[in-house]
């Protein structure tokens, strides 16, 4: 069953195997060029990937994309998968490319299974012609902003070192044009994270963004060559040190890296703004997670799960890593020309990995009142001491305790609420009847919601909505 490395495509297998029963569900994030980007961002934890692949195409070639599209569908056997594109950035791949990639979904789809097609990019390469594509196939659409242009073109440059913001802008307004639909993926670095309302006002007033999602940006130093938990213990600091910070003469994370403290700050204040002016109107899957949290419902973002292993990555050769973050030679799981996906996904190494997440957090955690909104939040974010010594503390873990304190009361009285039949809408007007509505000067929601009314469907982790029953792919 082996092949040689250089094949790139489908090999044959051993007719004589049986086939393996569908597994339980996961996501596959596909990055059809790799980390090769159009841009050139200063907090990017995947641009450096490059030298990992020396040497080879920066494009996935046809026939690793019919093997991906073939095993990830066959694996799951029915009910609704997401192909989840990233990058780099993945219209780099052109628009062939994803032509090929929908021909492809429909050959291999069996009756019954819905599939649904995300795309994360900067959106700088996107026009009329891209857009019409989007719209007609049905994309849901991640785009990248980092706020107004004096903090989005801090880290978010070209490769010439040209401000982006504005061709955001006008990304955004070529999808809503053409009825994209489409969520913003903020990243939350140490200079936004200081302008929180700044951002939040930006995205929803100027780019029109009704889904948001915000991701901390968290990078040790050396991240480019150590992977995450492989870090010497006694160079970990403890939890309150000037080392735990960035910005210092001792911190162990990049001059990027968000404040943990900021963070939680961050949140708060934008949680503030839109229990007061935007609740049913803007979703923000990271007040959503938490409401789920608070419902005893499971989380919908693989941070806050108490498990990992899920969400796992296709590069464009057909190497499968355990995870986004984990893009390093000791996480490749094997070749998809080479392993069947569903082997490669079922592991014993993908299996310690998804374990390892509950198995190492430290007793600071486990005693923590918020533990079942949190589970130690991403893997890849603990490398921090406990007061008493121990490892695998968190690095946002101030800024979350912050968030989660500010916000429990207000994520009790919706969970409550919403299990008595009411809206969170209907609670958050009941306890603050004079919020302003600005309906005048804003669009309303598109009614598709988290907890409010529905569910989101955000691009970071994918969420799979269910299309009508005509539908085959979306």
């Amino acid at each position: 069953m082996a092949a040689s490395a250089s094949n790139d495509g489908p090999t044959e297998r051993d007719s004589s195997r049986k086939e393996r029963a569908p597994l339980s569900a996961y996501q596959l994030m596909i990055k059809p060029c790799g980390p090769a980007c159009n841009l050139n961002c200063t907090y990017c934890y995947y641009l450096p990937k490059q030298r990992m692949f020396d040497g080879s195409a920066t494009r996935m070639s046809d026939l690793t994309l019919e093997e991906i599209t073939r095993q990830y569908i066959s694996s799951h056997g029915s009910g609704t998968i997401t192909f989840a594109w990233q990058g780099g950035e993945p219209t780099l791949a052109g628009l062939d490319f994803f032509r090929k990639a929908l021909e492809l979904q429909e050959k291999y789809r069996p009756p019954g299974m819905m599939i649904e097609n995300t795309l994360q990019t900067n959106g700088t390469l996107l026009d009329d012609r891209w857009c019409r594509f989007l719209h007609e196939e049905r994309f849901l659409v991640g785009l990248s902003a980092d706020g107004p242009p004096s903090l989005h073109d801090i880290y978010r440059v070209d490769r010439t070192g040209e401000p982006t913001s504005g061709k955001v802008v006008q990304a955004s307004r070529l999808l809503r044009r053409h009825r994209v639909e489409f969520n913003t993926l903020t990243v939350v670095d140490r200079e936004n994270a200081r302008h929180p309302l700044q951002v939040y006002r930006y995205l929803r007033n100027v780019i029109g963004s009704r889904h948001m999602q915000f991701i901390p940006c968290v990078e040790p130093k050396g991240f480019e060559r150590v992977p995450p938990q492989g870090r010497d213990a006694k160079d970990l600091p403890t939890i309150g040190d000037d080392a735990a910070r960035p910005g210092t003469e001792r911190s162990v994370v990049t001059e990027w890296s968000v404040d943990p403290v900021d963070y939680g700050s961050f949140m708060t204040m934008i949680f503030d703004e839109w229990l007061q002016k935007d609740v049913g109107r803007v979703f923000v899957i990271n007040f959503e997670v938490a409401l789920a949290s608070w419902m005893g419902l499971p989380p919908t973002a693989c941070s806050f799960a108490e498990h990992c292993g899920d969400a796992l990555v296709a590069e464009h050769d057909g190497s499968i890593y355990s995870c986004d973050h984990y893009v390093y030679p000791e996480h490749r799981l094997g070749r998809i020309q080479e392993v069947e996906l569903s082997e490669m996904v079922s592991s014993d190494q993908q299996a310690r990995f998804g374990r390892e997440k509950a198995r190492g957090l430290p007793a600071q955690c486990r005693e923590c009142e918020f533990l079942f909104a949190c589970h130690g939040e991403c893997p890849r974010n603990r490398f921090i001491r406990n007061p008493d010594g121990g490892t695998g503390l968190n690095y946002l873990c101030p800024g979350l305790r912050r968030f989660f304190i500010h916000v429990g009361p207000w994520m009790k009285l919706m969970a409550d609420g919403i299990r008595a039949g009411r809206t969170a809408e209907d609670i958050a007007r009941a306890q603050a009847p004079g919020r302003e509505r600005e309906r005048a000067d804003r669009p309303s929601g598109n009614g598709r919601g988290g907890m409010v009314s529905g569910h989101p469907r955000s691009c970071r982790p994918p969420e799979a909505g269910v299309p009508p029953p005509d539908q085959g792919r979306r």
